[in-house]
C-alpha cells in the first residue's frame, strides 16, 4: 500500500472537510489529494529521483509528501537551517532531485547536478494546474516513502530509510480512521524534515483532524493561532513548551480553552516544565511520545492518565514516572541490552532495543537491524517493574570514568532539584588518571546567585556518590539545543575544553 492512502480515504470519506489551514487558506481533503495527483506529473517531467523540501511548513510538505509518494520517488525534506557546506553534501547525495523551496540556494551550493527546482509558490500552483491523464495509475507503495539525513555529530550524515510499510503500519496501528470531529484541529509547528512532523501530518489526515500549521514557531503566534482556530491538539518540543508556558507566566493572555490534548517529545522534558504545564493546563491532557526517525516515529507512551496519577501521587516511585516515556505501543517490543547484547535485569540500565513493522532500521548506506529483526536505538534507559521506561541519555554519551559507566542524566537530575539551577548539562572530558571525568555546564536561574562550585559537588556526592562529582564546573547564560530540543552534548564538551 502507497502512504497516499491515507489522503485518498480522507478525500473519498470527507471530500469538503477543511484538511489544511495555512497562511489564512484552507483546504479541503479533495482539493489536497487532486494537488498532490497533479504534483506527479511535475516529478515525473522532471526525472527526478527525489522530491525534496528546502523551506518552511506550507501546504507544499503535504502536495509534496503524497505527490512523491504517489511517484514512486522518496521525499527527502532537508533541514534549511544547515550551513552552506553541509547542505551542499546533502543535496549533492540526492541529485537529481525535484527541489521545493530556496530555489537561489539550491542553484548557488549545487549547480550542473541536475535539480530541477520550485519555487514554494510556482511548484503548488504548477501541481494545481497540472493535467492529470484520466485513468492514471500511481505507485503500488513498495518502496521508499521517505528518507531523511540524520543530524550527524561526528561524522557524515546518514540516509534513514522508511518505506511505506513502515510508516502505514505505524499509523494504522495507532490512529482510528475518521476518529475526529469535524471541530478538531491539530497544531503542527515541528519542522517539515523531523519525523515528528511527518506523523503529524499522516496521522492528523487519517484521524480527519484538520491541520493548523505554523511555519515558524513563535510562543505568541502559537497561542495566537491556538485561540483563532480552536485547536483541540498539538505537539510540541520541551524547549517549545517552555516558551509558551514563560510567556503565560509573564502576562499574556489567550483563550485556549478548546486545547484538550498536548503531545511532547524530541527531547527530555524537564520535569519543572511539564509539573507547572500540568498546573497551567488542568484540563489538558498531556502525552509523552518517544520515537525516532527509523522507527517511523513514535514507540513508548506515557499517556494523559499517567500524567496526572504520577503527578498527584504520594508514592515516590509512581511520582517518579512523570520522567518516564511511558509503556511501549502494543505493536512494538522493546529489550534493554547490556553491552554483551544480553537482556538487562527490571531497573538495569543498558541499551534500547525495538522490533516491529513499524520499524524501519534501515539507511541507504546499510541496514542497522540485527538478524532477527531488532534495532538497537543508541539510546540508554531502563524498565521499571511495571513496564514503563526511562531514558538516560545516548548510549554513546555515557561518562567512562576508571572503567565506571556513568549515566549523564542521573547527575542532571541531580543538580536540576537545586533551586537556584535552570538547567544542567553532564559531559566526558579527559582525565589522565581516570581516561574521562565528569564536566558538567549549568545555567543559573533569572535574578538568583550563582550557587559556589563546592556547593554542587556536594549535592552531587551526597545524592549519587564521589564518583559523580564534576573535576570541572562551568556557568554558562544557556545550554546549546537544536530546534527539537535536543541538547548537543558535543558543544558542551568544546565549552567546557575551553
Amino acid at each position: 500500500m502507497n502512504i497516499a492512502l491515507l489522503l485518498e480515504m480522507a478525500a473519498e470519506a470527507a471530500p469538503d472537510r477543511i484538511g489544511l489551514v495555512c497562511d489564512g487558506k484552507r483546504w479541503s481533503y479533495v482539493q489536497l489529494l487532486a494537488a498532490a495527483r497533479g504534483a506527479v506529473e511535475l516529478i515525473e517531467a522532471s526525472g527526478a529521483s527525489h522530491v525534496a523540501l528546502l523551506d518552511e511548513s506550507s501546504e507544499a510538505a503535504v502536495i509534496a509528501l503524497f505527490g512523491a509518494g504517489l511517484a514512486g520517488v522518496p521525499y527527502c525534506p532537508l533541514n534549511y537551517r544547515l550551513a552552506d557546506a553541509d547542505l551542499a553534501g546533502l543535496l549533492d547525495r540526492i541529485a537529481p532531485a525535484l527541489i521545493v523551496g530556496d530555489v537561489a540556494r539550491v542553484e548557488k551550493l549545487s549547480q550542473g547536478k541536475g535539480h530541477k527546482t520550485f519555487a514554494r509558490a510556482d511548484f503548488v500552483a504548477g501541481a494545481i494546474g497540472a493535467a492529470v491523464p484520466e485513468g492514471r495509475e500511481y505507485d503500488e507503495g513498495v518502496g521508499i516513502a521517505v528518507q531523511l539525513f540524520t543530524s550527524g555529530t561526528t561524522a557524515a550524515p546518514k540516509a534513514a530509510i522508511l518505506r511505506h510499510s513502515n510508516l502505514l503500519s505505524y499509523i494504522l496501528g495507532t490512529v482510528e480512521f475518521a476518529g475526529a470531529d469535524e471541530a478538531d484541529a491539530a497544531l503542527v509547528c515541528v519542522p517539515p524534515y523531523h519525523i515528528a512532523g511527518i506523523s503529524a501530518l499522516m496521522s492528523s489526515i487519517y484521524a480527519q483532524r484538520r491541520i493548523v500549521m505554523l511555519p515558524a514557531f513563535a510562543p505568541e503566534s502559537w497561542l495566537k493561532l491556538a485561540e483563532a482556530e480552536g485547536v483541540t491538539n498539538a505537539f510540541v518540543v520541551p524547549t517549545m513548551l517552555a516558551r509558551i508556558i514563560d510567556t503565560l507566566d509573564k502576562g499574556h493572555s489567550a483563550n485556549i480553552a478548546s486545547l484538550r490534548a498536548i503531545s511532547y517529545g524530541g527531547g527530555k522534558m524537564p520535569l519543572e516544565i511539564i509539573q507547572r504545564a500540568l498546573e497551567l493546563f488542568p484540563s489538558t491532557g498531556f502525552t509523552n511520545a518517544y520515537g525516532l526517525t527509523e522507527t517511523s516515529s513514535t514507540v513508548a507512551l506515557l499517556g494523559p492518565g499517567e500524567h496526572r496519577d504520577a503527578h498527584g501521587s504520594d508514592d515516590p516511585k509512581a511520582r517518579a514516572r512523570l520522567a518516564s516515556v511511558g509503556i511501549p505501543l502494543p505493536t512494538v517490543e522493546i529489550e534493554i541490552r547490556d553491552e554483551d547484547g544480553n537482556c538487562c535485569a527490571t531497573g538495569e540500565a543498558g541499551e534500547i532495543y525495538v522490533r516491529g513493522d513499524q520499524v524501519s532500521g534501515e539507511y541507504k548506506e546499510k541496514s542497522a537491524l540485527t538478524a532477527d529483526g531488532w534495532f538497537p536505538t543508541r539510546d540508554a534507559g531502563y524498565l521499571d517493574e511495571e513496564g514503563y521506561l526511562f531514558l538516560s541519555g545516548r548510549a554513546d554519551d555515557v561518562i567512562v570514568r576508571g572503567g565506571e559507566n556513568m549515566s549523564p542524566g542521573e547527575i542532571e537530575d541531580v543538580l536540576l532539584t537545586h533551586p537556584d539551577i535552570a538547567d544542567a548539562a553532564a559531559v566526558a572530558i579527559p582525565s589522565v588518571e581516570w581516561g574521562e571525568a565528569v564536566g558538567i555546564a549549568v545555567v543559573v536561574r533569572d535574578g538568583q546567585p550563582q550557587p559556589p562550585e563546592a556547593e554542587l559537588k556536594e549535592l552531587i556526592r551526597a545524592r549519587l556518590r564521589s564518583s559523580r562529582v564534576p573535576d570541572k564546573v562551568l556557568f554558562v547564560s544557556e545550554l546549546p539545543y537544536n530546534e527539537m530540543g535536543k541538547l548537543l552534548r558535543r558543544e558542551v564538551k568544546v565549552l567546557l575544553a575551553n
